[in-house]
């Protein structure tokens, strides 16, 4: 009889991972009370297999744009974060298991008070061009976020950098304004890869040139790449001779390429197709909780959403119990109008959920005077899944409140540069951040490029400012807890649902088991992470 069952569950899980030997793994079953031959047994099924080499790894991708562009400053859709960590890597990364861990940096400290950290780089990171890694490429890399002339998303990030020092050890220190504990986990930030330098401190970005897995070898945006192994890559995987990235931002012909064999994964499933998708036995489906936001912002200084009745009336008027279970197919978190998820840490549990109520949003209304209201509402299928769905079911539940919703169904291509930040009011797909301080602020600090409500709220980015500089976890918590509060009751966006990742491979497409929840596809990494079992 097993004596310890949790033991043996934590067993099996190691063996998937690869993480425990054979000879202790029977050691430690039998110590919990399997018998020699159910523990064989179990370690036969468990067991991690050994990563196979070769192939070429096609992936059908969704949100790729003809705009796209290989500065990192202006990364924006999915297609550019995927390829990104295919062709070039960033200091830090986040692990199948949510940590943080090396990537060109193979280490990090801080000083005592977090006003300095100290990034070593791993001496055997290469260029694909041939060119080593120097710190001189990380300074480039970083500054050129953070000119005054910079218009990366990623400045906000870097703001309180005053300096970044080659310590002439290959070693970089950031040098901060003031306390960042997280630095570490913002490096990850899809928009901060490290990319070669230009003799005059500039980054060349313009070659594509990097330092990553993959070499790009073809590359059309909008249409897909080709790339091939890097053999000097300095960290681990990189298991298939060849990956291919194709756009298909429709999704029927998404998944019709993955039914098929068109493809080997896709990066976006419909949900509602899920139940049929998982009975087919040539497919794996992967169903990741995560930190991936949607969100509808609306322009704070734009009427009628300058005012804060009209905004919590929106908000009333949204169903997001129902939005959950049509749309997403109970594959999503239910939103409560401030960008902190269960996901994250620090996560306030205690705030009150918002619920459905139409007669106060009519009454909000007319307090406001402005009963009978009409706004639009821009969308894009390639958005996320059930992106139309989304909002037009919404523009149902808002009648109950005498609000009519126009659902503006807007092209797929050029959506991040013609709707988001533009229009007044439109439906975004944000990926996972892996803290509440760099979600804050990339999106919602006063001075945030990807301000995307243009919400002003002095009181909340007083409170950003302490909870950077704040090593207490549980003073912490309570500033991202009244930071939530602020968000949810006078902030500029609607949010339905944290959705889980949702995308498919074929049967002999095989990863470890765990899965990176900061992007689709592991962590926009399944290129290096994942095999094919022969």
């Amino acid at each position: 009889m097993v004596k310890d069952q949790m033991l043996i569950n934590r067993l099996a899980a190691a063996a998937k991972e690869g993480s425990i030997s054979r000879r202790s793994f029977m050691n430690y079953s039998l110590a919990a009370g399997m018998t020699a031959s159910a523990a064989t047994g179990l370690w036969g099924t468990s067991a991690k297999a050994a990563p196979q080499r070769g192939g070429k790894f096609r992936v059908a991708q969704h949100d790729g744009n003809t705009s796209d562009s290989h500065d990192p400053g202006s990364y924006l859709s999915y297609a550019m974060i995927s390829l990104a960590h295919t062709h070039r890597s960033f200091l830090t990364m986040i692990n199948t298991d949510q940590t943080l861990g090396p990537d060109v940096a193979t280490e990090w400290s801080a000083t005592p008070d977090a006003m300095e950290w100290t990034f070593v780089l791993n001496p055997k990171a290469t260029f694909h061009s041939g060119k080593k890694v120097t710190a001189a490429d990380v300074l480039a890399s970083m500054n050129h976020h953070r000119g005054e002339d910079s218009g990366s998303a990623a400045k906000a990030l870097l703001a309180s950098v005053r300096e970044i020092v080659d310590n002439g050890d290959h070693s970089v220190t950031f040098k901060l304004d003031a306390p960042n504990a997280d630095l570490p986990w913002i490096m990850p930030d899809y928009h901060l890869p490290i990319c070669p330098a230009n003799e005059d401190g500039t980054l060349n970005w313009q070659s594509a040139d990097g330092c990553g897995p993959y070499k790009l070898v073809e590359h059309e945006f909008g249409v897909g790449s080709r790339l091939v192994r890097h053999d000097d890559w300095h960290g681990e995987g990189a298991y298939f001779d060849e990956i291919e990235y194709i756009v298909i931002n429709d999704p029927n012909a998404r998944q019709t390429a993955l039914v098929t064999g068109d493809v080997d994964a896709v990066t976006l499933l419909e949900n509602k197709t899920l139940s049929l998708l998982q009975r087919d036995p040539n497919i794996e489906v992967d169903n990741v909780p995560s930190a991936q936001c949607i969100t509808m912002p609306m322009h704070c200084d734009t009427a009628p959403f300058d005012n804060v009745d009209v905004r919590m009336a929106l908000k009333l008027a949204m169903d997001r119990e129902e939005l959950v279970e049509k749309i997403t197919f109970g594959a999503a978190t239910i939103g409560n109008d401030f960008h902190h998820s269960p996901a994250m840490p620090y996560w306030p549990d205690d705030i009150p959920q918002r619920e459905y109520d139409p007669e106060k949003a009519k009454a909000l209304l007319k307090k406001a005077g402005a009963e009978g209201l009409t706004v639009n509402l821009s969308t894009a299928e390639s958005i996320t899944t059930g992106a139309v769905d989304l909002c037009v079911l919404y523009a149902e539940q808002a009648k109950a409140a005498g609000i009519n919703i126009n659902v503006v169904r807007e092209p797929n291509d050029g959506y991040w540069s013609d709707v988001w930040l533009t229009k007044p009011w439109c439906v975004v797909s944000w990926g996972a951040r892996p803290t509440p301080d760099v979600m804050y602020t990339l999106g919602y600090k006063d001075d945030a490029a990807w301000n995307e409500s243009r919400w002003q709220n002095a009181r909340f980015n007083e409170l950003l400012l302490m909870a950077k500089a704040e090593l207490d976890d549980m003073k912490r918590a309570e500033m991202y807890r009244e930071m939530g509060m602020i968000a949810r009751d006078d902030g500029g966006s609607v949010i339905p649902y944290f959705p889980n990742f949702v995308y498919g491979r074929r049967a002999n497409v095989k990863h470890t088991g765990q899965l990176a929840a900061s992007w689709a596809l592991d962590g926009a990494r399944g290129a290096h992470r994942w095999w094919f079992e022969s």
